[in-house]
């Protein structure tokens, strides 16, 4: 009889824990530049307890256009070396230019790997940037092992 209820009680633990890592699964913060509203303009730190922003990146370069850049930065209009880790935030997430110079930390979805980069320009929607994309030199993703030939990759962003 005794064996019996622990083996009962055993059951009910199990269950009641199998139910809160459900739970606890599924549960998070909403991302405060995630809003569904298509006049809303994120302003906010893009932090999420759960790693980050979901965005997706791309390639660009930071050099001089003779070396296939596309212009000076747009937080300090210079040219910068393409060996160095820096992005490109989307006019949303760019913020007005709140985050120049700020550090930003990526995380590759499929490598798991994450680098700290320099917000030093706008990806903006005139250059064919979506909303959701981080444009980021070959230093970032030599970091977080990706091959560039790819085009875009999915990601997560936060303020460092």
């Amino acid at each position: 009889m005794a064996s019996t209820k622990l083996a009962f009680l055993a059951v009910a633990v199990l269950l009641l824990q199998a139910s809160w890592c459900a739970v606890a699964r599924h549960h998070h913060d909403p991302d405060p530049c995630g809003n569904s509203d298509p006049a809303h303009r994120c302003s906010s730190l893009a932090v999420s307890p759960n790693g980050g922003t979901p965005a997706v990146m791309t390639v660009t370069s930071f050099e001089n256009p003779g070396d296939g850049g596309s212009g000076p930065a747009a937080c300090d209009g210079n040219y910068h070396w393409n060996g160095d880790p820096i992005a490109a935030l989307s006019t949303a997430w760019y913020a007005g230019g709140s985050r120049c110079r700020k550090l930003i930390r990526i995380t590759s979805t499929q490598t798991g790997r994450t680098v700290v980069a320099t917000v030093w320009d706008e990806c903006d929607s005139d250059s064919g940037c979506k909303d959701n994309m981080i444009s980021t030199s070959q230093a970032v993703w030599d970091a977080l092992g990706l091959d560039t030939n790819i085009g875009e990759v999915p990601v997560t962003w936060s303020d460092a």
